[in-house]
């Protein structure tokens, strides 16, 4: 088969690296792509916005299967264009990717589904909202903005003051345009995170191996949060009775309450839930792989993707078996300096070889560029420098040996991935 890859980061990087060693891949192709995607795959320089440039070209590359890894062209249709023509695909229908797509919509598919979450209420007018916050008088709080805002659209304010200010930058400055118009307040959950990947066709679900992603940009949880600096697969702190109670009380629920609303979701539903002392409660749903998670937990997959693709795509995703790598794997992000605020593009990266890489890790490139001898930096996550092993300490060990080996100017990275 003929396969292109939607997407430019080291979540599309996995994709095309577990798809690259299916037996049933003939041709591999990627858009855009990035310097390290290049080495792999055929790229072609076409923005995840232009839905239909991105139609045209998987027709004349004669795509058999089209996986659409970004949220935000899912949330445009693209995978609807694509089906219209008669492209097969991976991801869900623009009416599903609403679960990501939509803070509120998510939330209130919740309180309807009695699918266990956090207390919120929802705004489009600031003072209303700051006069519940007020009301509430509860620190801390979160809000979050309604649409889609690249992972950065949530604020854990500490205090009222902080609280004030966001919902003040979110509703009337515009601080993240149209998508932060409307928000979500809601209590402060505590306890350990686990975010749980899960491939569905509809029908039936199947959670892929749990994780850990770590999104605050410096070491011990400090500073703004990220599109994450690292993750580790599994989660010390996920075992098979919390698989139990949420397959029972919020996956199954969740693929059900979706269909129940005309909004079948096929593709990869990412469930990010926090531990609480009263059970587990859904934090944010996202309609795609995490990055950096989708590093992690596919370094684990020893099933072939493709095969998993065209399941969930025929509805027969019961009808395979999917398998997983005893042990665990453990990704480093590499950051621009400055990262997630401003930073500076165009430095060298050195110490990867002539495919971008390292010995004894795989490097995942999230934002790079290659011309004739050099690999450069061109985003704020930079590399996701992955490693697996018996154990996480032996995981963690040796990504952090290689991250040792590379070099670029600014460069900054959490040094304690997997420690808490």
């Amino acid at each position: 088969m003929k396969v292109l890859v939607v997407g430019s980061g080291g979540r599309e990087h996995a994709i095309v690296m577990k798809l690259s060693q299916s037996s049933r891949v003939e041709k591999l192709f990627c858009a855009p792509g990035n310097g390290g995607i290049s080495k792999f795959a055929h790229c072609f320089d076409v923005k995840v916005s232009d839905t239909e440039g991105m139609v045209s070209l998987a027709k004349k590359l004669e795509a058999d299967m089209v996986v659409v890894a970004p949220e935000e062209p899912l949330a445009n249709g693209l995978v609807d264009d694509l089906n219209a023509v008669g492209i097969r695909t991976f991801g869900p229908n623009k009416a599903a990717a609403i679960i990501e797509g939509s803070k509120v919509f998510s939330k209130n598919l919740m309180k309807k589904y009695h699918i266990p979450t956090a207390k919120y209420e929802v705004f489009d007018n600031a003072d209303d909202a700051i006069t519940y916050i007020q009301s509430e008088d509860t620190y801390p709080i979160v809000i979050k903005a309604d649409g889609l805002a690249l992972g950065k659209g949530v604020i854990i304010a500490q205090d009222f003051n902080e609280a004030k200010k966001a919902v003040t930058s979110m509703i009337e400055d515009g601080a993240f345009g149209e998508s932060g118009r409307n928000i979500v307040i809601e209590e402060f959950m505590t306890g350990p995170e686990v975010t749980v990947l899960a491939f569905t066709d509809g029908k039936s679900i199947v959670p892929m191996m749990s994780s850990m992603d770590h999104k605050r940009a410096y070491d011990n949880d400090i500073g703004p949060n990220t599109g994450g600096m690292g993750a580790i697969a599994p989660n010390p702190h996920y075992n098979k009775g919390l698989e139990k109670e949420c397959m029972k009380k919020i996956f199954l629920p969740t693929i059900r309450a979706m269909e129940a609303e005309g909004r079948t979701f096929k593709g990869c539903l990412y469930f990010g839930l926090m531990l609480t002392p009263s059970g587990p409660r859904v934090i944010e749903y996202n309609c795609r792989f995490g990055d950096p998670e989708a590093q992690v937990v596919l370094s684990m997959l020893e099933s072939d993707l493709l095969t998993i693709f065209d399941a969930v795509f025929d509805e027969k995703l019961d009808s395979i078996k999917i398998k997983w790598r005893v042990g665990a794997s453990a990704c480093i992000i590499m950051a621009s300096g400055g990262y997630p605020k401003a930073y500076e593009k165009g430095k060298e990266i050195i110490g990867l070889d002539a495919k971008g890489q390292v010995s004894n890790s795989f490097v995942f490139h999230a934002g790079t560029t290659f011309s004739p001898g050099k690999f450069t930096t061109s985003g704020g996550r930079v590399l996701g420098v992955t490693a697996w092993g018996g154990t996480l300490d032996a995981a963690l060990e040796t990504a952090y040996s290689s991250v040792k080996s590379i070099k670029f100017e600014g460069m900054h990275y959490r040094t304690d991935i997997g420690r808490k």
